[in-house]
């Protein structure tokens, strides 16, 4: 059984976006978790078209960053301009100030301006000549970028990637949806017209019902297993921190909300274990090789080996 708020928003997204309904799911966690979302995939295969709908789904501001690498930190959070009427400094708020903000092609610019979206993202709100603003509900990065072997590209430093809840990849669409895509365009022809669904006050009250979804004994052993054993498996340099166990956790009750229970099941975990975690740690093989997918199998052979709640 799914909830059917979120129902008529998934509903609403696929009227447009025709590929991995698994990544519809994740997105949708993600925004109910009050997280953020990496969309990583090669270009062509609708991840603009996904975060786009998504918000054009939400009675809420939307913003899109496109990331050059010459755009500056101050393109992003606002910046402070000289009123000469009133004789003193008058703050223009940024892109970053919106309820879903898109930053396409994250991983262009530079590591200067990636770190610009840092607190946005771990405490909602920015800090900018001395004055903090906090940052409406609800908000969401959602941030696409092509795999890092694409020439003008540049790595996201882990700091930064440990601020995404969930990185996702959208994949090939199967030959049926494909043939929809081609024949009706819905990136240019529905996307424009695409009408809310819901309000943002909507979403807020899903995020608040997060932290009350139950989470079992058994299920916080689950997670902390599964923690502890990436930590110590001899394929990784790097293990999930205490936040990455967090991110887990958190989006084990928003994949519960999202199915209409008041409860997390192992199940929850497991579907989300590798979106949520594969970010968080670094492989050997990775390392010596560059090897992307060494990290996904490690995690893999983890979840595999390690004993679920019955």
């Amino acid at each position: 059984m799914q909830n059917p708020t979120v129902e008529k928003l998934r509903n609403n997204i696929q009227t447009v976006f025709f590929g991995n309904s698994k990544a519809v799911d994740l997105l949708l966690i993600g925004l109910i978790a009050r997280g953020h979302v990496l969309v990583e995939d090669v270009p062509g295969v609708g991840k603009t078209v996904l975060a786009r709908a998504l918000a054009r789904s939400i009675d809420c501001k939307f913003s899109r960053i496109q990331l050059t690498p010459d755009l500056l930190p101050s393109d992003v959070l606002g910046v402070s301009i000289f009123n000469s009427t009133d004789q003193k400094f008058e703050f223009k708020p940024g892109p970053i100030f919106a309820n879903i903000v898109l930053a396409d092609e994250i991983n262009r610019t530079t590591p200067r301006t990636q770190s610009a979206l840092l607190e946005a993202m771990a405490e909602e709100q920015i800090s900018i000549e001395n004055q903090t603003f906090q940052l409406d509900r609800p908000f969401m990065v959602i941030a696409t970028q092509n795999p890092f072997e694409f020439e003008g590209t540049y790595y996201l430093p882990e700091n930064q990637l440990d601020r995404f809840l969930l990185r996702i990849a959208v994949g090939y669409p199967e030959r049926a949806a494909e043939h929809r895509i081609l024949t009706t365009q819905p990136g240019r022809r529905a996307l424009p017209d695409l009408q809310p669904v819901m309000h943002a006050r909507e979403i807020v009250v899903l995020q608040d019902e997060v932290p009350r979804t139950k989470l079992d004994p058994t299920i916080v052993d689950y997670i902390l297993d599964l923690a502890d054993a990436t930590r110590h498996d001899d394929a990784l340099h790097l293990g999930v921190s205490p936040r990455g166990a967090l991110a887990l956790t958190a989006a084990s009750q928003a994949s519960a909300v999202l199915a209409g229970r008041d409860y997390v099941t192992p199940d929850d975990v497991k579907q989300l274990f590798i979106p949520v975690c594969a970010h968080r740690v670094v492989s050997k093989t990775y390392l010596h090789n560059g090897d992307a997918n060494a990290t996904t199998r490690v995690l893999q052979t983890i979840l595999d080996r390690t004993a679920a709640p019955k």
